[in-house]
């Protein structure tokens, strides 16, 4: 069993996993990876499923710049470079990326439509038979978690321009944070913004890029490990395969070949507890602990599968 405590994918390459397995890969070099991204989800209080991630969206972050000669702002003109990049921002935040479906997240829709309250699940079925179905489109994506499962979106995050109260502007930058369907790369999201703009004034840089890596395979070890111990916790449920949409360190053991999970038995409700990078964002004290439990006895029993084999 290694543990390996790092800071996670928040502080940069220069201390956490991408570091270590390009400086010690020795040291991590393991069959297969248990990590975050995965965890329970409540409703009403109660244990509703427990999910296992296996693949992740790619982050990906753009500048969208616009430079003037500027000048003095008694004397507007025209081609004001804040107003040129306001435009070309509510032109990306209005831009729907095309509906998309992996192994994973097929398997995501497919078994949360049978917990789902009936109209949803009815357009969870019909959306993965046939993915253009607007109707089941339209009622899947007005939940912003599962439209985030279903196409890369991108956001505006940052904001800045100008020099002076009294100066027309000769910069405006902005930075759009996107999270990348894993079929697709930067520089067909990079093309596609620039088509939805629609305005050659406005540059779209690619600022920062994650590369992408496979999905793992639910390894049928781990998936009936995690069946087993949360039956044994909170009793039965559906295990269900998922993509996260935000990023963690796993894709560096997928990008290798090492099988890695999400996984931790930690279960909140979505609709009280999404509060990740907010200054509130918190965890129910009684899912602390049972997720310890929950990690504790899963450790075991797959320790003592490996040394079976």
């Amino acid at each position: 069993i290694i543990i390996a405590l790092t800071a996670d994918e928040e502080s940069g390459p220069a201390n956490g996993v991408d570091w270590l397995l390009k400086n010690h890969k020795e040291l991590i070099d393991a069959a297969l990876v248990i990590n975050e991204g995965g965890g329970g989800t409540l409703r009403d209080g109660k244990p509703l499923f427990n999910s296992v991630q296996a693949t992740e969206k790619i982050t990906t972050n753009f500048t969208l710049r616009v430079t003037n000669k500027g000048g003095h702002s008694s004397v507007p003109r025209d081609d004001n470079a804040i107003t040129s990049l306001s435009d070309a921002l509510a032109k990306v935040g209005r831009y729907k990326f095309a509906i998309q479906l992996n192994e994973v997240t097929r398997a995501f829709f497919s078994q949360t439509a049978a917990l789902e309250e009936p109209a949803m699940g009815k357009a969870m079925k019909a959306l993965v038979t046939n993915p253009a179905d607007r109707a089941a489109v339209a009622t899947v994506t007005a939940d912003p978690k599962y439209n985030s499962m279903l196409r890369t979106t991108c956001v505006a995050t940052e904001l800045k321009g100008g020099h002076a109260t009294n100066a027309l502007p000769q910069l405006a930058e902005a930075n759009v944070n996107c999270r990348v369907y894993p079929t697709q790369t930067a520089p067909q999201v990079q093309a596609e913004l620039a088509k939805a703009i629609g305005d050659t004034t406005v540059q779209v840089i690619i600022r920062s890029q994650r590369p992408a890596s496979p999905p793992s395979v639910l390894l049928p070890e781990l998936m009936q490990n995690v069946a087993r111990i949360t039956k044994e916790l909170w009793g039965e449920m559906p295990i269900i395969p998922t993509m996260s949409t935000g990023a963690t360190d796993s894709r560096f053991f997928r990008a290798l070949g090492v099988p890695a999970f999400g996984v931790s038995g930690l279960f909140a409700d979505p609709t009280v507890d999404a509060r990740a990078h907010g200054r509130d964002e918190r965890m129910g004290i009684k899912s602390y602990y049972e997720g310890q439990e929950f990690l504790y006895r899963l450790t075991k029993a797959l320790s003592a599968n490996v040394v079976a084999q």
